[in-house]
């Protein structure tokens, strides 16, 4: 696949999903979960992968708290660069998480992506007592403390020490500490529509589409989401003019290249699950859900590199991204992602990174 968008890049998109409930152990396996998702970096880094993704959900049994977890998995590896996806910014306060994401940042040797995204309005309720209450509309705050977060990671002003307390003098103008440099520049939104996708280019921001459309446009999967991509590409020319910054693309897909028998039972009821929520074209079986899906690429590799070789959204990427099932466990998921890195992603222009790189 020739891009003309320069070297591709492969990354991973996990759950870290918890498995092991009512197995019996003491915490209900939320301890070995999160283990298996380090561990998972740990092998993602060797087979040369460039950047893993961790999904970021409240209430569920998946990571809630992605700084503290990116920060363990920054110790355990070297080279691989870490994103979340995504951390809905509704719930957040944008000055904490922007020293979390520093702290890690640094941590990591300046390997951490900043995913983000809206959220859903459900959770505002149940947070707004911690990150305040507001009149602005769900996505109209979301939108602020995007623009907070990202002038806070710049190292801007954000509040001012008035008479002065600790170690501050009066009358001093506040950044958020720690600072770390270029972290800014390597915040990514999560969009999934023409107009959402044409802000993030505006605003300068980096993108990430996954395998879901959030609007019916009539276009197969891969012809709406590549309108979206054109769209974020010319808005983002207009915005960084003169900037020398070249706007980064990460698009996800489902594959899962059964080599094994051990392989088709992981992934059976997950793919038959997808088949029966949704039409050959994507469109769900319910009509009153205007979206559109991608298809799971299951099967042999050759036959998975030629259903990527024809989706027209790929020609607009600078990383693909392998969205694992949050089901399969660790040994399933461990398989597919030396898989896709041997049989799949070299077919496609893609070339393992090495710890020297």
């Amino acid at each position: 696949m020739t891009t003309g968008r320069g070297p591709l890049e492969l990354g991973f998109l996990s759950f870290v999903s918890n498995p092991y409930r009512g197995q019996g152990l003491p915490d209900d396996g939320a301890a070995r979960a999160l283990d298996d998702g380090i561990r998972l970096f740990q092998r993602a880094e060797e087979v040369g992968y460039d950047i893993g993704w961790i999904r970021v959900r409240h209430f569920e049994e998946f990571p809630s708290s992605p700084m503290t977890l990116l920060a363990a998995v920054s110790q355990r590896t070297s080279r691989i660069r870490m994103g979340t996806g995504v951390i809905p910014m509704r719930y957040e306060d944008p000055i904490r998480l922007a020293e979390d994401a520093a702290t890690v940042d640094l941590l990591s040797g300046g390997r951490l992506e900043l995913g983000l995204s809206t959220g859903i309005p459900e959770f505002a309720a149940t947070f707004d007592p911690v990150f305040g209450e507001t009149e602005r509309s769900f996505a109209d705050e979301s939108q602020h403390r995007l623009g907070r977060l990202v002038s806070a990671l710049r190292g801007d002003t954000v509040a001012n020490s008035g008479a002065g307390y600790m170690s501050i003098p009066a009358d001093t103008d506040l950044i958020v500490r720690p600072h770390s440099p270029g972290l800014a520049d390597r915040v990514w939104y999560g969009a999934g529509s023409l107009r959402s996708a044409a802000r993030t280019g505006s605003q300068g921001l980096d993108l990430h589409v996954s395998t879901l459309n959030t609007e019916e446009t009539g276009d197969t999967f891969a012809a709406g989401q590549a309108k979206q991509l054109r769209a974020y590409r010319e808005a983002f020319a207009e915005a960084t003019a003169g900037s020398g910054r070249e706007p980064r693309v990460a698009a996800g897909r489902i594959i899962l290249p059964l080599m094994s028998t051990a392989d088709e039972e992981a992934y059976a009821g997950f793919i038959a699950g997808y088949a029966e929520r949704m039409h050959d074209d994507g469109r769900p079986h319910d009509e009153n859900v205007k979206i559109r899906f991608d298809r799971v690429h299951a099967g042999s590799p050759s036959q998975i590199v030629d259903e990527l070789l024809a989706d027209e959204a790929l020609d607009e990427v600078t990383e693909l991204t392998l969205t694992l099932p949050a089901n399969g466990g660790l040994d399933a998921h461990l398989r597919t992602i030396e898989a896709v890195a041997e049989h799949v992603a070299p077919a496609l222009g893609w070339v393992p990174a090495t710890a020297s790189a």
